[in-house]
C-alpha cells in the first residue's frame, strides 16, 4: 500500500542555481525543494508524497495560498473526501520539486519514528482525489469486488532496490493514460462493471461506464472469450479517454477504451504480456499503446526523463507517463506485489496541474 507520509532520511542536499534561500533534497528517489538549511543529510524527515491531502491544522497553514482544496461532497451532502492542503509537483527556480519535508516534531507523540515507517494515519492525511466528472455517478452494487486482484502500480521514486535487482533484464514498456479506470469481468456466467474503487450497476447507463460496455458488447466478447479459452475473463485497469474525460486531453472524438489488464477470475491471475495482447486482439479491442522494450540498467532521474515524451495517442500533449513490467508476471518482495512500477513524467504534471 502507498505510504503518502513516511518516516525518511535526506540522503543529499544541493544547490539551486540562482536560489539563494531554497536548496534541493534527496528523499527517496524524489527532488524536493526545501529552505536552505533546514534539513542536513542524514536528518529523518515525515515526507509527504505528491497527491498527498494535508488536513486543516495550524502547522500546515502556510499551505492555504497555493493547496487549499474545498471538501467534496456527494448528491446527498455527505462528505467524500475533507477540506485540506494537496500536495503537487511545482516548479521552482528551474527545479521540479515532488513531495514535501516536515521535521519528525510534526508528529503526534507515540508516533512511530523509525526509517520508512507510514506515518499517514497519524497525520490525517488523505489521498487527494479529483472530483468525479459528470456521467460517472449511476447505481452502486458494492465495493470494488473481493474476487478481483486490484492492482496500482507503485512509483519507481520508491524503488531504488528493485531497480538494481533486476538490473539488465528486458522490461515491456506502455504509455499510461489519463482516462477514467473501468473493469468488466465475467464470473460464474455473471457478467459486471466496476470503476476504480466500485462495483457499478452494468444496466445503470446513467453511467458512462455502463454505457462503454454496452457500446463495446463486452458481456458477449467476454462470453466469447470463456468458450474458447476456458477461463473466466476481465478486462482491469482499462482506462476510459475521450470527450467528457479528465479534459480529454488526447483530442479524441469519441469515448474509447484501452486495456491494461486482462485477468483470468478463476485462477485469480493476471495475464501475462503476450496473453493479454492475444485476449485483447481476439476480443476486438485495442490495448494501452505498446511502447516498445528496455533493458533495465537506468537510475530513478534517467527513467523520468525517459518517461517524459509525447503520447502516442496524440502528439501534441505530453504523455502522463511509462509502466514497466516484465514478460511474464511474478511477485517482487519491494513492489509488495506484482513486478510493475509507473515513472510518471513531471511536464505532464506541471502542464495539467497534476
Amino acid at each position: 500500500m502507498r505510504k503518502l507520509a513516511s518516516i525518511q532520511t535526506v540522503n543529499a542536499a544541493e544547490p539551486i542555481p540562482n536560489a539563494d534561500a531554497i536548496e534541493r533534497l534527496r528523499v527517496l528517489g524524489w527532488w524536493v525543494v526545501a529552505k536552505k538549511g533546514e534539513f542536513r543529510p542524514g536528518d529523518r524527515v515525515v515526507y509527504c508524497e505528491i497527491d498527498s491531502l494535508l488536513p486543516e491544522r495550524p502547522e500546515f497553514e502556510f499551505l492555504r495560498p497555493g493547496s487549499f482544496k474545498p471538501a467534496q461532497t456527494d448528491a446527498a451532502g455527505g462528505v467524500v473526501l475533507p477540506a485540506g492542503f494537496r500536495i503537487k509537483t511545482v516548479k521552482l527556480r528551474g527545479q521540479v520539486s515532488q513531495g514535501i519535508c516536515f521535521p519528525p516534531s510534526v508528529l503526534p507523540a507515540g508516533a512511530p519514528a523509525d526509517e520508512g515507517a507510514d506515518v499517514t494515519e497519524w497525520l490525517g492525511v488523505r489521498k487527494w482525489e479529483p472530483p468525479l466528472p459528470v456521467g460517472m455517478g449511476g447505481r452502486v452494487k458494492g465495493p470494488f469486488p473481493g474476487f478481483l486482484p486490484k492492482t496500482d502500480e507503485t512509483r519507481v521514486h520508491v524503488l531504488e532496490p528493485v531497480l538494481q535487482r533486476h538490473r539488465g533484464r528486458t522490461f515491456y514498456v506502455t504509455e499510461k493514460l489519463d482516462g477514467t479506470s473501468f473493469t468488466a469481468f465475467l464470473r460464474d456466467g455473471e457478467f459486471g462493471i466496476c470503476s476504480r474503487n466500485l462495483w457499478m450497476d452494468e444496466a445503470d447507463e446513467t453511467n458512462l461506464l455502463a454505457r462503454v460496455a454496452k457500446r463495446s458488447q463486452l458481456a458477449d466478447r467476454l462470453r466469447a472469450v470463456r468458450a474458447k479459452w476456458g477461463f473466466s475473463p476481465a478486462v482491469q485497469q482499462a482506462e476510459v479517454i475521450g470527450p467528457g474525460v479528465q479534459k480529454n486531453k488526447y483530442e479524441l472524438k469519441e469515448v474509447t477504451l484501452r486495456v491494461f489488464n486482462v485477468i483470468d477470475v478463476d485462477a485469480y491471475r493476471l495475464a501475462d504480456h503476450a496473453r493479454m495482447l492475444e485476449v485483447v486482439r481476439e476480443m476486438g479491442l485495442e490495448p494501452v499503446p505498446q511502447l516498445g522494450t528496455l533493458v533495465l540498467g537506468h537510475t530513478i532521474d534517467e527513467l523520468v526523463a525517459f518517461s517524459e515524451g509525447p503520447s502516442a495517442l496524440n502528439p501534441r500533449a505530453q504523455r502522463e507517463g511509462v509502466v514497466l513490467r516484465p514478460p511474464a508476471e511474478e511477485h517482487d518482495p519491494d513492489v509488495g506485489g506484482r513486478l510493475s512500477f509507473k515513472v510518471i513524467n513531471p511536464k505532464f504534471l506541471l502542464k495539467y496541474d497534476e
